[in-house]
């Protein structure tokens, strides 16, 4: 519990980016959904469109609906610019309004519709024009229907806006994510409190005011709306009381590794005089996209990625041919900087327990292909939709029982257990050595090299202060050094350390301490 404790009070920045959120987008939606309630009020096919276009909303995933946005406003560049935002605060806006609107929506219209005839006939009868009976009338009987669809949008907001950390928006799902990754129970536990809390307290004073307006009392439902004030101003007030000039953002896919040498660079980066801010939990594609455009700085990648994902190769010219073409093309097409490799490889490949693998007399990929129809392969979220997963099902032609997807960390627990009987691990991660798994050889050569490289944003590319502080992380870090940090993050017992700690011990470890 004291772990939780000291969580939550390390939490005031995303606590406060978690409000200013969830209040724009709830906001937002009031902005839309109010107007075009009273004009469905008036039309029977504007009411059927919009609450059918808002219950359409609602059937597709806030994770789904979040990612969806990213490509939408890439696309928008071509007409508003290239510092239109793709992600962080602007798409997690627009999906998470979208989100509230359907509860505010259907509860104005309903309320609109059952409005006793009577009194609107009377509204009419003694000469009210159409905006002085919506003002006088329809708007306060209205009201108390209204706020409580209001309530309900801003529990759903609250919650749904954990999930903005997959488009690099810091919130409360940020410790969430981290501590599935590391398995770290009381950093998830920290996020679900606050979370909740939040959606709780805001409920409470929503409440206020709704009874308020269903008492006719001005005094409860302005104190209410003065405490919802006050709190949404208290969060913009710690979220941009500081000074952003030099902020550097460092972004981490999701697993381990990635938060370990994240943490390990913004170190770095902070010695040297710079502000640092982490973007945490992101897809393969949304960090390539988000660093050529500029919207994040710094991002730790893998040649492998770049040259299948990116580039769209499936040949393989060998390790150096390979980074070095990377280099170019990055320099000619992006403009991203390759600041050099970290001197270790991650690659994908495939494990298998050393008893299942024994009993099936398996070593290699070849070995899988006539014994795969009765097993089951597992990978981590974005590897089955990979170029990497279909180079390897040409190469070798695999028709598994069943392909599962896990969260990285979650592979490991699942071969463990026999939910999965072969995985796609990475070379570097210490599980393998720790559970003590076989990887298969890759007798085809169907999986490419995956060099850990440094990569700068076009925006920073020439920054000399960034380059200094970097610099001497290239080449630095060998396979064996870069399995310890990751293991002693994955470990499942209370000696695991937290990535800001695996990467002070990396940083010791490889002799580039960071000082005080």
């Amino acid at each position: 519990m004291n772990d939780i404790g000291s969580i939550l009070l390390g939490l005031g920045d995303k606590f406060a980016a978690h409000v200013v959120l969830a209040a724009s987008a709830i906001a937002l939606g009031m902005l839309v959904a109010l107007p075009l309630a009273v004009w469905a009020s008036r039309s029977a096919n504007v009411s059927r469109l919009a609450l059918g276009f808002a219950s359409l909303v609602q059937t597709i995933p806030a994770l789904a609906l979040l990612a969806l946005f990213f490509p939408i406003l890439l696309s928008l560049r071509a007409v508003f610019g290239e510092d239109l935002p793709t992600l962080g605060f602007l798409p997690a806006l627009l999906a998470l309004a979208l989100y509230a609107l359907l509860p505010i929506l259907r509860n104005a219209v309903t309320a609109q519709a059952n409005l006793d005839p009577g009194v609107l006939e009377a509204a009419d009868g003694v000469g009210m024009t159409g905006w002085q009976r919506l003002r006088l009338v329809e708007a306060p009987l209205s009201a108390p229907f209204i706020m409580a669809g209001i309530r309900t949008a801003s529990v759903w907001t609250i919650g749904a806006a954990t999930l903005s950390t997959t488009i690099g928006q810091p919130s409360l799902g940020d410790p969430i994510f981290a501590g599935l990754q590391t398995q770290n129970w009381a950093l998830v536990l920290a996020g679900c409190i606050a979370s909740a809390g939040l959606a709780l307290v805001a409920d409470t004073l929503l409440g206020l005011v709704e009874r308020g307006f269903a008492r006719r009392n001005r005094w409860q439902y302005a104190l209410g709306m003065l405490a919802v004030a006050l709190g949404v101003g208290s969060a913009l007030a710690y979220q941009f009381g500081g000074d952003d000039e030099d902020n550097i953002v460092i972004a981490s896919k999701q697993f381990s590794e990635q938060y370990i040498l994240a943490r390990l660079i913004g170190e770095r980066l902070e010695s040297a005089g710079y502000d640092v801010t982490y973007r945490d939990g992101l897809g393969s594609a949304v960090v390539h996209s988000a660093l050529a455009s500029s919207d994040i700085d710094i991002s730790i990648d893998y040649t492998g990625t770049i040259w299948t994902n990116e580039i769209g190769r499936e040949d393989n010219p060998g390790r150096e041919a390979m980074y070095e073409a990377i280099v170019a093309w990055e320099r000619e097409n992006t403009g991203i900087r390759v600041l050099g490799r970290l001197g270790f490889e991650n690659a994908y490949a495939f494990a298998m327990r050393q008893d299942r693998a024994r009993e099936l007399g398996v070593t290699s990929l070849e070995d899988l292909v006539p014994v795969a129809p009765q097993l089951t392969v597992g990978g981590d979220p974005e590897f089955f939709e990979r170029p990497e997963w279909d180079s390897v099902l040409d190469a070798y032609g695999f028709d598994f029982a069943d392909t599962r997807n896990f969260l990285a960390t979650f592979m490991y627990n699942a071969l463990r257990s026999g939910e999965a009987d072969v995985i796609s691990a990475y070379t570097s991660d210490g599980r393998i050595a720790a559970d003590r798994l076989v990887v298969l050889d890759d007798p085809r050569e169907a999986l490419p090299s995956y060099d850990a490289m440094i990569m700068l944003s076009p925006e920073i590319a020439d920054e000399e202060g960034v380059i200094e502080a970097l610099q001497p992380l290239i080449g630095a870090i060998d396979v064996e050094a870069m399995r310890e940090a990751n293991y002693a993050v994955d470990r499942d017992d209370e000696q695991a350390l937290s990535p800001p700690e695996a990467a002070e011990r990396l940083a010791q470890e490889i002799g580039l301490s960071i000082p005080d």
